[in-house]
């Protein structure tokens, strides 16, 4: 009798172990609703997630130009996810529509304006370098670092995967080579559809809800509904997957941030789909 009460207080234990070492899945849904009296927002998402990894949601409209001074030590990602506007950068205009990413390099200061009558929203992605990090962009092509790289989502390089359906469109949106340890792309299908559970514990990875995103994401344990223009963060090394049901539309980015250089090797799995 005392030998089958140890084991129930035994595997009472294990299984609170269990329950309180299942991760949460960090999530944030953006303000897409910038009060009447106000043109310009600025909040930073999903604080402390990532080590050396910021997110900052702003929103502009009406007159307001937003100067960026780039920060020494840092590299910037800026993902335009809604409304029209513009970027100056080097006296270059570049202009803005929803789905774009640009990425200033080595350009000291950009501005960002709003088309009139419109409202813009986007999220900056600051990356503190590490020295590893300054030793390695020093390595990379120049074409990627000494100049703005600027590109519209749907015009990006689709890639399949194992993990992937034939109906999903993904497309590689920031390859990596341009700043240290990370890369980003998209995911587009229709349901009945889904991303297969799998686990990568050499990165960090955040997921953003692009237009009309409607899907459910696991990881382990965990379930959570995963709208558009809402950011999550998945559980490092957690077995994850992302579901739409028949009708519901999965369209979102992923951001993965290496803890290393060699972590990179992962993006292998990625098949880029010939051009016809």
């Amino acid at each position: 009798m005392k030998i089958k009460f140890t084991f129930i207080i035994f595997t009472t234990a294990l299984l609170s172990v269990i329950v309180a070492g299942a991760q949460e899945i960090p999530i944030e849904y953006l303000n897409m609703n910038l009060q009447a009296n106000k043109q310009e927002y600025c909040k930073t998402v999903l604080e402390n997630e990532i080590g050396g990894i910021k997110v900052d949601h702003i929103t502009l409209t009406g007159d307001v130009v937003r100067e960026e001074p780039m920060e020494k030590g840092y590299k910037f990602i800026y993902l335009f996810i809604k409304g029209q506007g513009s970027v100056v950068a080097n006296k270059e205009n570049y202009s803005i529509v929803p789905e774009t990413i640009f990425l200033p390099n080595s350009v000291e200061i950009i501005s960002i304006s709003v088309k009139k009558n419109d409202t813009l929203h986007f999220l900056k992605i600051s990356s503190e370098l590490t020295e590893q990090d300054i030793k390695d962009l020093k390595e990379f092509p120049k074409g990627n670092t000494q100049h703005p790289y600027f590109a519209r989502f749907i015009d990006c390089e689709a890639y399949t995967e194992p993990i992937k359906s034939p109906n999903t469109v993904s497309r590689t949106v920031l390859p990596n080579k341009y700043l240290p340890r990370i890369a980003m792309g998209t995911v587009e299908t229709i349901g009945p559809d889904k991303v297969d559970p799998h686990e990568h514990g050499m990165l960090e990875q955040l997921f953003l809800g692009l237009t009309d995103n409607n899907v459910v994401v696991q990881a382990d344990d965990k379930k959570i509904d995963f709208p558009a223009y809402s950011i999550l963060h998945i559980p490092l090394g957690s077995s994850h997957s992302v579901e739409a049901k028949k009708g519901d539309k999965m369209y979102y980015m992923w951001m993965d941030f290496f803890l290393d250089k060699k972590g990179e090797e992962w993006l292998k799995t990625h098949n880029a789909v010939k051009k016809q």
